[in-house]
């Protein structure tokens, strides 16, 4: 089983993190705007600098080249990139199957990148990032603009996903009930700690 190991991670305003996540665990985090929720993601991708460690299992982020560990240590960002003209070219030759709970039609691979709606690149992005067979997911509210309906299909689609996998995940997010169904382990930004909230199933 996959482990995600935070000791002492630091950046930003939050001081000296400490956090396991096991293989389909999903550690949901919350806080106000700015509190520094994006950040720790980053921190944990190696987008950002950062004091303390991360380890996945037994490697040190430190050891391993940033673009591998980021192919490994995979974050989804709020804002995707897409370098691309059309969808299609994001996507393995194998990998073009695009499963019916993100609610596209057969022939979204073929589509131009600029007539997305920002739901839409935001659940491509998620597909595009699993296709790649991370060993982790980073999720920076991944649903944030999707209407409730689709929420919940997204949702349940990423939750067998992760399951399946056995990926640890930190999903960042801000939605108490979104919180409620898919979190195993419920953390706040208060300050500068990341601190447990009880009552999280």
């Amino acid at each position: 089983m996959t482990t995600l190991t935070l000791n002492k991670l630091s950046v930003g305003t939050l001081h000296a993190v400490d956090l396991s996540v096991h293989g389909g665990d999903i550690v949901c985090v919350s806080g106000p705007s700015g509190s520094g929720k994006s950040r720790l993601l980053r921190a944990v991708a190696d987008l950002d600098p950062h004091e303390g460690r991360v380890l996945l299992d037994e490697t040190f982020q430190g050891t391993v080249p940033g673009h591998i560990w980021r192919q490994q240590v995979m974050m989804v960002p709020a804002d995707s990139q897409w370098w691309f003209e059309d969808v299609g070219s994001h996507f393995g030759s194998d990998a073009r199957e695009v499963p019916g709970a993100l609610g596209f039609p057969p022939d979204v691979m073929d589509w131009a990148v600029n007539r997305l709606s920002s739901g839409e690149k935001q659940r491509l992005a998620v597909l595009r990032a699993l296709v790649r067979n991370p060993r982790v997911l980073l999720l920076d509210e991944p649903t944030a603009n999707l209407d409730d309906a689709m929420i919940r299909q997204v949702e349940s689609w990423l939750l067998e996903e992760i399951r399946k996998r056995d990926l640890p995940v930190i999903w960042v997010a801000h939605d108490a009930a979104q919180i409620e169904r898919v979190a195993d382990r419920h953390y706040c930004i208060r300050g500068h700690a990341l601190e447990p909230v009880h009552g999280s199933h």
